[in-house]
């Protein structure tokens, strides 16, 4: 599976679709166990973050919050496989910004076969923009706000949709509800696979 995976960094580091990016490409060993039960997807990069140490969610304020978020699921960074919606850096004027919807499309293509290659049991995005990019792999209707922390099933497994752990959301999910909704999520990966498709709603 590690050929696999380096196949999948070759084609991805030879993308440069978008413009205004910093072209990072982050993908590699450093994203977690191939093997990984649980997927995290998050938004992009950051230039504070995984655009500078090659590893997604470390080093900057999401990455610290993302860090104690993992401790309230339970759950340890080896045994997680965790990218991003995009893999590089979207910048403008020196500064991160959103991705634009096109810059979400380039990279689906990257996105479906980390996905294909891990195979998790559980896929958790991070945020409205790792949501969307789930959508363009296989349609679905979940909402954040009306399904953050329940599982439902999506392209053959569960998904639970989540909130994105930068600060900036805090007006929107406080960080005590975004601890909470990662301890429910721990809690229905240890009750297993079949539990958590049985509770779909």
């Amino acid at each position: 599976m590690g050929s696999d995976l380096q196949v999948v960094m070759a084609q991805a580091r030879r993308c440069f679709a978008c413009r205004e990016m910093d072209y990072v490409h982050v993908l590699g060993a450093a994203n977690g166990n191939l093997h990984a039960q649980v997927m995290f997807i998050g938004e992009a990069p950051g230039r504070l973050g995984a655009a500078r140490t090659g590893v997604p969610f470390t080093s900057d304020q999401s990455g610290l919050r993302f860090q104690r978020l993992l401790q309230a699921a339970g759950l340890r960074r080896e045994d997680v496989f965790v990218t991003n919606a995009l893999l590089c850096n979207p910048l403008r004027e020196g500064k991160n910004r959103s991705p634009r919807r096109r810059e979400i499309a380039n990279c689906s293509g990257w996105l479906k076969a980390q996905i294909k290659l891990v195979d998790p049991r559980l896929v958790i995005t991070l945020g409205g923009v790792a949501l969307l990019a789930t959508r363009l792999i296989e349609r679905h209707d979940f909402d954040l706000r009306r399904d953050a922390g329940r599982a439902q099933r999506w392209f053959g497994r569960a998904l639970v949709p989540l909130y994105h752990p930068s600060p900036r959301t805090v007006a929107r999910r406080p960080f005590a509800q975004q601890e909470q909704n990662f301890r429910r999520v721990g809690e229905m990966i240890r009750l297993g696979r079949r539990l958590i498709i049985d509770r779909v709603s």
